[in-house]
C-alpha cells in the first residue's frame, strides 16, 4: 500500500541566541521544500511505499555561517496531525517532531472473533527504518520498540539476526530482550554499507517461538561527508591554434562517494583560474555537469602562447559553494601547431661558386625562418628550383637539423659550355598551409651560381677504336692515327701520346700526332690474341698546371692468313702384325682458322719404296684417314711411317710427319699380347728369361731376410736373463732429472760437500753415530762369485744371495755417506733417516716406522716384521 502526500506537514525552526532571523532552510531530500518561514511542505505529489519517511533539515546563518541540522520523520496515515518542534542546537542534533500514540511497533497483533475463538491474521509488514549516518550518539541510541501483544499473558524474550547483529559486521545493532528496544551501538557509513537487513524473533522463556519472525529494513541515510574526487590529478588536452569558439578540448571526471541521487553526490564543475590570462582571461569554459571543456573565445596562437594551465573545481551538493565540498584539480592545455606560418627567405639573392665536372658539392646554402613548430611537417622545408636550370645540374636538398637548403651540384657543369647560372627558388612546407592562409612574396629568391674553369684531361673521340688487317704485316707498316681532343679550348695547351699497355710491344705512337706504326710483325696465333683481337691502351697528356691526361684504347682485329702447316696426330700408334679390322686412324691440326684449315689431304711419299708397299691410308672424310697394313704379314717391331699432309689454304701449305707404328702379335681379340708388346719395344727372348731369372733371385733374398729376422728375435727371448757384471746399474751414473731447490738453495755452505782431509774424527766417533755426508770406513765384504751362466733354477736362489750380501753391505746404496741429488735447502720437518741400518738382521726395533705416515709404510713392512727365517 501506498501513501499519497501533498500537502504542508510541519514547522520546524532554529532558535539562536539573536533569533532565527536570516536563516536559511534547506533538505537533502528533493522531494520536500522548507520556506524561509520553517515550514515543511510536498515539492510534489510524492508516493512513500510505507508508513513514515525520513530526511535532513538543515539550518545555515549567512551571517555567524553556523549551521544546524535535525532529522525529521514523518509518519504517514489516514489522519496525520503534525506539530512543529524547535530545537536549538549544532550538527547532527535529532528531534522527533511527530506527535504519535506509541512510537512501539505492533507486528503481531491478534484479533478475537465473536465465538471466542483467536484469528490468527497475517503479520505486518514493518516500514523501513532509516537511520542518519555519522551520527554523534550518545550511543546504544534507541531506533525502534518492538513487542507482541502476547506479552502481557506470558514472558517473552526478542531477539535479531543477520548481518550487523549476530553477523561481519558484528553487533551494530542490539535489542533488549525483555522490552523489544533496539538501538544503534555505533555511527553509521553510508559509503561502508547503505543498508542492513535483520530479522526480529518472538519466543518464550523456553525457547519456544511464539511468533513468526518479522523482517526489519534498516536504510543509512546519506550526509555529505565526502568531497569530489578527481580521477587523474592531472589532465593533458590539445587545440589547434586558430580554433574557432566552441571547439572540444578535453572532459574531466570527478566521483562523489555520496549518494548520487541527493545533492550530496551531485557534482557541479567550474573554473577557476586560468594561466596565462593571453589574449583573454576567460579562453575556455566548462560544462558543469559533464566537466567537457571547449574553447569561448577565438585567438589562440601557439607562437605567442603554447600552454595553458587550467584550474578545475569540482563541487557537490549541485554546486553550492557555501556549503557544499569541493576539490581542485589541474587541466594542462596545449596549443597545438598548424601551418598558419610559410617559410620565408632571409634574403632576396644569394651566390655560389662550383668548379666545372665536379658532383656532389654544395656550393650554395638558403636559410629561411619560418616561426611554426620546429622539425614539423609544419617547419620542414621543401626547395624547388623554378627556372634557370634546364639541364637539371642541380638540386637542393633540405638539412634536417638547420632547415637550411643546400644548392648541389648532381650534374657535372662544363666552362665551356656554360660559364654562370641564375636560379629562381621557391620555398615551401612539407604540411600545406592552413585554410586562409596565403604564400609570402619572401618564400622566392634567386640563386647566381658561378662556373670555374679547370684543367680537362684530354679524350679520345672514339674510345674504344677499332682497325682491322691481315696478320703478317711488317713492322714500321702506319696502321691509324690515334689522335685525342683537348676541351680546354681557351687555353692553349699541346698534346702528347705514349703507350700505356702493349703487351706484345709490337706497335709505336708518335708523340706529336698520335700515329700508330707497327714495331714487329703481327701474328694471329700469338698468345696475346684473345678472339682474333689484340688489345693496347694508350695515354694522352696536356701541359697543364697541373698537367691532365686521358687513355685510350686501340683494337686490332687480325685476318687469318695461311701462315701455319698442318700437324699430323697421333705421333705413335700400334697395330698387329696380321691384317685385320685393328687399323690406325690419324687426323690433323692447323693454327689457322677457316679457310685455311680442312679439308686435309693425307699421303704416303714415293720414298722409300717400302712404305707405299707396307702401308695403304684410306680416306674417311676430309679431317680423318685410316693408316693400315698393305701386306699380309709384317714383323713385329717399331716402324717409321712418313705420312704428308696438305691442306686447303691459298696457296695451301703441307708437311711430311713421321708416326711411330708398334707392330706386335695379337691375340684372338685383336688385342697385342704382353710378350708380343715388349718384343714390338725390341726385346729378345733371351732378354726376358734374365729379367725372370732376376726377378726371382730378389724374392729369394727377401724371404731369406725375413727368415734370419724371426730366427734372431726367437734368440732374443731365450737369451740369459741375468745381465753381465760389467752392465749392473748399480756401476754407473743414471741421470734422470734435475729439480731446481727452492728459495733457500741460494746460500748454502759448499765445503759441506768437500771429502774430509783426516779421517780420525770418524775413526774416534762412537758406535752407532755417523755424519751423513761420509763413507762408511771398514773392509768392504767380498761379494760371492757369480756363475757365468747360471742355471734357470737357480735363479730364486741367485736373488736371495744378493739380497742377503746387499744387507750386510755397508757400502751398497743407501749407506751413510752424502748422496746429494739436489739441494732443497734446510728447514725439513723430518727426522734423519741416517742412523738406520740397511741389514735386516739386529735387535733394534723399527715399530715407531708405522707412526711416520702412509709414506713410510713400505718400510714399517719391511723392517717391522722380524727377521728373515
Amino acid at each position: 500500500m501506498q501513501s499519497l502526500v501533498t500537502s504542508v506537514h510541519l514547522t520546524v525552526k532554529f532558535n539562536g541566541c539573536v533569533g532565527n532571523k536570516g536563516v536559511r532552510y534547506e533538505t537533502n531530500n528533493l522531494d520536500f521544500k522548507v520556506r524561509t518561514d520553517g515550514t515543511v511542505y510536498a515539492a510534489h505529489p510524492v508516493h512513500t511505499p510505507s508508513k513514515q519517511t525520513m530526511f535532513v533539515v538543515t539550518a545555515w546563518d549567512h551571517q555567524t555561517l553556523e549551521r544546524w541540522e535535525t532529522m525529521v520523520r514523518l509518519l504517514v496515515g489516514e489522519k496525520s496531525q503534525h506539530s512543529g518542534h524547535k530545537q536549538k542546537g549544532k550538527k547532527n542534533a535529532s528531534a522527533d517532531l511527530i506527535q504519535q500514540q506509541s512510537d512501539t511497533l505492533l507486528p503481531w497483533r491478534q484479533n478475537q472473533n465473536s465465538n471466542g475463538l483467536r484469528r490468527q491474521k497475517r503479520d505486518w509488514v514493518i516500514p523501513p527504518i532509516n537511520v542518519p549516518e555519522n551520527s554523534r550518539g550518545p550511543f546504544p541510541q534507541q531506533l525502534v520498540r518492538i513487542r507482541s501483544d502476547k506479552d502481557s499473558e506470558i514472558h517473552i524474550r526478542y531477539s535479531i539476526t543477520g548481518v550487523g547483529a549476530d553477523q561481519p559486521p558484528m553487533e551494530v545493532f542490539s535489542i533488549d530482550p525483555v522490552s523489544g528496544r533496539m538501538y544503534v551501538t555505533r555511527p553509521m557509513d553510508r559509503e561502508e554499507r547503505a543498508s542492513y537487513h535483520l530479522r526480529a524473533h518472538a519466543v518464550d522463556m523456553n525457547g519456544n517461538k511464539v511468533e513468526n519472525p518479522i523482517d526489519l529494513y534498516i536504510y543509512v541515510i546519506d550526509m555529505n561527508d565526502n568531497r569530489p574526487e578527481f580521477i587523474n590529478q592531472v589532465y593533458n588536452g590539445s587545440v589547434d591554434e586558430g580554433s574557432k569558439p566552441g571547439t572540444y578540448v578535453m572532459t574531466v571526471t570527478a566521483n562523489d562517494a555520496d549518494d548520487s541521487t541527493t545533492a550530496n553526490g551531485m557534482v557541479r564543475y567550474r573554473i577557476v583560474t586560468q594561466t596565462p590570462q593571453s589574449p583573454s582571461q576567460n579562453m575556455f569554459t566548462i560544462n558543469s555537469e559533464t566537466g567537457d571543456i571547449v574553447t569561448v573565445a577565438a585567438g589562440l596562437d601557439r607562437e605567442k602562447v603554447q600552454q595553458y594551465i587550467v584550474i578545475v573545481q569540482a563541487t557537490d551538493m549541485e554546486g553550492n559553494l557555501n556549503y557544499g565540498l569541493s576539490n581542485t584539480a589541474t587541466a594542462i592545455i596545449t596549443v597545438t601547431d598548424v601551418n598558419d606560418n610559410p617559410p620565408e627567405f632571409t634574403t632576396s639573392t644569394y651566390s655560389g661558386e662550383v668548379p666545372e665536372n665536379r658532383v656532389e658539392v654544395v656550393v650554395a646554402n638558403l636559410t629561411v625562418m619560418d616561426r611554426d613548430q620546429p622539425h614539423s611537417p609544419n617547419w620542414n622545408a621543401v626547395y624547388r628550383i623554378i627556372s634557370g636550370d634546364p639541364s637539371g645540374h642541380f638540386t637542393i636538398r633540405t638539412d634536417p637539423i638547420t632547415n637550411e637548403g643546400m644548392v648541389t651540384v648532381v650534374k657535372a657543369v662544363d666552362y665551356e659550355m656554360n660559364r654562370a647560372f641564375m636560379l629562381t627558388v621557391m620555398v615551401s612546407n612539407q604540411a600545406p598551409l592552413a585554410s586562409g592562409i596565403q604564400m609570402s612574396f619572401q618564400s622566392t629568391a634567386g640563386v647566381t651560381i658561378s662556373v670555374t674553369d679547370v684543367n680537362e684531361a684530354p679524350y679520345f673521340p672514339t674510345n674504344q677504336k677499332l682497325i682491322r688487317l691481315e696478320e703478317g704485316v711488317p713492322a714500321g707498316t702506319v696502321l691509324t692515327t690515334f689522335s685525342a681532343v683537348d676541351p680546354d679550348r681557351f687555353m692553349q695547351q699541346a698534346v702528347r701520346y705514349s703507350k700505356l699497355s702493349d703487351p706484345a710491344n709490337w706497335l709505336n705512337i708518335n708523340a706529336t700526332n698520335g700515329q700508330i706504326t707497327t714495331a714487329a710483325v703481327l701474328d694471329r696465333e700469338s698468345a696475346y690474341i684473345k678472339n682474333n683481337v689484340y688489345e693496347a691502351t694508350f695515354l694522352a697528356a696536356d701541359n697543364g698546371i697541373p698537367p691532365a691526361s686521358g687513355t685510350g684504347t686501340l683494337q686490332i682485329y687480325l685476318i687469318d692468313i695461311n701462315d701455319n702447316v698442318p700437324e699430323l696426330l697421333p705421333k705413335e700408334a700400334q697395330i698387329c702384325e696380321k691384317p685385320n679390322l685393328n687399323v690406325i686412324n690419324i687426323t690433323a691440326a692447323d693454327a689457322d682458322i677457316d679457310p685455311n684449315v680442312g679439308p686435309f689431304v693425307f699421303e704416303l711419299p714415293s720414298v722409300p719404296s717400302a712404305v707405299r708397299k707396307n702401308w695403304t691410308i684410306t680416306r674417311l672424310n676430309g679431317d680423318y684417314a685410316q693408316l693400315s697394313l698393305r701386306i699380309m704379314y709384317l714383323e713385329a717391331g717399331v716402324y717409321d711411317v712418313p705420312i704428308t699432309v696438305t691442306d686447303s689454304g691459298n696457296p695451301p701449305l703441307y708437311k711430311t710427319s713421321i708416326i711411330k707404328v708398334k707392330v706386335c702379335p695379337c691375340d684372338e681379340n685383336g688385342d697385342c699380347t704382353t710378350i708380343g708388346a715388349v718384343a714390338a719395344a725390341g726385346l729378345g727372348t733371351g732378354a726376358i728369361i734374365a729379367i725372370l731369372i732376376c726377378i726371382i733371385i730378389l724374392l729369394t733374398m727377401v724371404l731369406l731376410f725375413v727368415v734370419w729376422m724371426k730366427r734372431r728375435e726367437k734368440e732374443r727371448h731365450t737369451k740369459q736373463l741375468l745381465i753381465d757384471p760389467e752392465d749392473d746399474v748399480r756401476d754407473n751414473i743414471l741421470k734422470y732429472d734435475e729439480e731446481g731447490g727452492g728459495e733457500e738453495d741460494q746460500d748454502y755452505d759448499l765445503s759441506q760437500l768437500q771429502q774430509p782431509e783426516t779421517m780420525d774424527h770418524v775413526l774416534n766417533k762412537a758406535a752407532g753415530v755417523r755424519r751423513v755426508d761420509e763413507r762408511p770406513v771398514g773392509a768392504e765384504p767380498q761379494y760371492p762369485i757369480r756363475p757365468v751362466i747360471p742355471h734357470p733354477g737357480d735363479i730364486g736362489d741367485f736373488i736371495n744371495e744378493g739380497l742377503r750380501a746387499a744387507d750386510n753391505d755397508p757400502t751398497a746404496p743407501p749407506y751413510d755417506s752424502l748422496l746429494v741429488f739436489d739441494y732443497e735447502g734446510s728447514g725439513s720437518t723430518a727426522g734423519s733417516v741416517s742412523s738406520l741400518n740397511s741389514s735386516s738382521s739386529g735387535d733394534q726395533d723399527y715399530d715407531y716406522l708405522n707412526d711416520w705416515g702412509p709414506r713410510f709404510k713400505k718400510l714399517a713392512d719391511m723392517y717391522g716384521g722380524g727377521e728373515e727365517d
